[in-house]
């Protein structure tokens, strides 16, 4: 993924992209409470919408003139691989769930993919003002500084992490996340079961987290950190060693010490 390198995609086009994303970051903040503002199933989605509407608002076409060309992909919770050609893939509201019940996992990510790769993107956390980016062959970075995955090499010793990508998943789908789950509480340290994936994903790139995996497609929730964790020097593939498209079922980004351990131990998981 790291290699690939597309006209005109550089450091002038990330900073634009990195404006827009932290302009609307601005209005997905002015929205927060720390309090839960919906009861009923029909409140939160209510809520989910509104925020979704507020920042695509604001965020869309600023994306859209920045690469002329480029096409927008609607539904956020999509999966499987786009046409080709450029496409915006963005989530508004990345952990909608966490800010409408006034938790702070939450961020609004913006990622350009050519031909069904990545090739760049923006994570920005309205909350602590930290912006993650990445640009295919030019690494990833937290607010201008190099990101670099652990070196770690025991999966006895690592912190991974999994979760459900959207509400209403399949039951197959629920009992592999159970199984993975058990898997890997087995093989690792620690696992964390939470939403969203970016969130999860920025601590691979960080070094935080030595794994992330997830039986879903969802391609909103995986193509920035599937970058980020790739230009931070980590491994990025399905659970079969392949290495991951928009259009593979499962996922898997890893620190490259522990990334064969971790698809070993969720190799039983059918």
């Amino acid at each position: 993924m790291s290699a690939i390198k597309t006209a005109g995609i550089d450091e002038v086009l990330l900073g634009e992209v990195r404006t827009a994303v932290e302009t609307a970051g601005t209005t997905l903040r002015d929205r927060y409470t720390t309090h839960a503002r919906a009861l009923s199933l029909k409140e939160i989605i209510d809520e989910l919408q509104a925020n979704d509407d507020a920042v695509l608002a604001v965020l869309k076409q600023p994306l859209l003139d920045a690469r002329p060309g480029s096409q927008w992909a609607e539904d956020e919770l999509e999966g499987g691989a786009l046409p080709d050609g450029e496409w915006w893939v963005v989530d508004p509201a990345e952990g909608n769930i966490n800010h409408v019940h006034g938790m702070p996992d939450w961020a609004v990510t913006a990622t350009l993919v050519s031909d069904n790769r990545p090739v760049l993107t923006v994570v920005h956390l309205p909350l602590t003002g930290d912006t993650y980016t990445a640009l295919a062959g030019n690494g990833a970075h937290l607010n201008g500084e190099p990101l670099r995955v652990s070196a770690k090499t025991d999966v006895g010793a690592a912190l991974v992490g999994t979760g459900q990508a959207k509400p209403g998943e399949d039951q197959e789908t629920f009992r592999r996340i159970g199984e993975s789950v058990t898997a890997l509480l087995t093989a690792g340290l620690v696992v964390r079961v939470s939403v969203p994936a970016t969130l999860q994903l920025i601590h691979v790139a960080a070094g935080r987290m030595e794994a992330f995996w997830q039986h879903s497609d969802v391609r909103s929730g995986l193509v920035s950190g599937a970058l980020l964790v790739a230009e931070a020097g980590g491994v990025v593939t399905d659970l079969h060693g392949a290495p991951w498209t928009p259009a593979h079922r499962d996922f898997l980004a890893a620190a490259p010490g522990v990334h064969r351990a971790v698809a070993d131990a969720l190799a039983p998981v059918k």
